[in-house]
C-alpha cells in the first residue's frame, strides 16, 4: 500500500514538473532555420516554422501588420533568448491591426506560421532579405526586466592588517 501511494505521489509530482502545454509548443513544425530561409526562401515556401525573436519595429498596413524581429534561439519553453546570437531578421505577418505600443521595441515574441516568401527592405543603406512568416499563433512575452547589481564592499575584518599595512607589525623593533 505504501509503495502504491509513493508511486502515485511521484506521478503527480512529475506531472507538475513538466512544462505547460500551449498551442505554440504543441504545433508541428518543419526543421527550417532562419538562416536557411534567408539563403533559399523559395525552397521553403509553405513550411511551418516556430521562430522567436525581439521586436524591432511594427508596420501597420490596411489589412495586415508586419512585425519586424531580430531572430533568436528559443529556450525549452519556446521563449526567445533575449541576449542570444541572431540567425538573422524576419517579418511576422499578422492579419489585422497590432498595437505598436503593446508590441514595442525590445519585447520578446514567439510565432508559429508558414513561410510565405521574402521581402527586401533597407536596414540603413543595406538591402536586407527578410523571410515573411504568415502567423497562425503567437505569444508575446513579458518585457525583460533590467536590474542593477550593486556590490557592497567587504567588511573591514576581511582585510588582513598584516598584509595591507605599509609597515607590518612583525618587522617592528620594540
Amino acid at each position: 500500500m505504501k509503495c502504491a501511494t509513493f508511486l502515485l505521489l511521484l506521478a503527480v509530482c512529475a506531472g507538475c514538473a513538466s512544462k505547460p502545454a500551449s498551442s505554440i509548443s504543441l504545433a508541428v513544425v518543419d526543421d527550417v532555420s532562419l538562416a536557411q530561409a534567408r539563403a533559399d526562401g523559395e525552397a521553403y515556401l509553405g513550411s511551418t516554422v516556430r521562430w522567436g525573436g525581439v521586436v524591432t519595429e511594427v508596420e501597420n498596413k490596411a489589412d495586415e501588420t508586419w512585425v519586424f524581429l531580430v531572430g533568436r534561439a528559443l529556450e525549452d519553453n519556446d521563449k526567445p533568448i533575449v541576449d542570444g546570437l541572431s540567425g538573422g531578421r524576419f517579418i511576422a505577418s499578422f492579419s489585422g491591426f497590432i498595437d505598436p505600443l503593446v508590441y514595442k521595441q525590445g519585447r520578446p515574441l514567439t510565432v508559429v506560421g508558414s513561410i510565405e516568401g521574402s521581402r527586401v527592405r533597407a536596414i540603413g543603406e543595406y538591402d536586407y532579405r527578410f523571410p515573411v512568416v504568415a502567423v497562425r499563433d503567437s505569444h508575446l512575452w513579458a518585457e525583460p526586466v533590467k536590474t542593477r547589481v550593486y556590490y557592497a564592499p567587504p567588511p573591514i575584518w576581511y582585510y588582513d592588517m598584516h598584509y595591507y599595512h605599509p609597515y607590518p607589525f612583525h618587522h617592528r623593533r620594540w
